[in-house]
């Protein structure tokens, strides 16, 4: 049997961590990583659907963002650090960190429940 390709490639390292802020480099807006898949694991339908299409082999990240009540999923192709070093406001803050401290969160232990979409 022959392995394809991607059993052969090196995963990148994710460049963000939990807990940074972020900011959309196409869209804007600011946000907190709350968690990081080594590759896209959404379906391909979401994908087709999205309106860009990043390299599905590179870190995604499960975004919270700023002013919103939602989360988004978003390659690292298409964000940048946010260096602002101030909080998001988002419902979800609290549930899935126990603090924010020199423009930074830290993660807790409650596990983040959605997969990718």
């Amino acid at each position: 049997m022959i392995a394809p390709r991607e059993a052969f490639q090196e995963k990148q390292r994710p460049r963000f961590r939990v807990g940074q802020l972020v900011r959309h480099t196409r869209y804007g807006y600011r946000g907190v990583v709350v968690a990081v898949d080594a590759s896209c694991q959404a379906s391909e339908v979401w994908y087709e659907q999205n309106q860009t299409q990043p390299e599905r082999g590179q870190p995604w990240y499960h975004v919270l963002v700023d002013g919103a009540a939602y989360s988004t999923y978003a390659a690292e192709s298409s964000l940048t650090g946010d260096d602002s070093g101030e909080c998001i406001i988002h419902p979800w803050t609290e549930l899935y960190f126990s603090g924010f401290e020199d423009g930074s969160y830290t993660r807790n232990a409650v596990p983040w429940p959605h997969a990718a979409p």
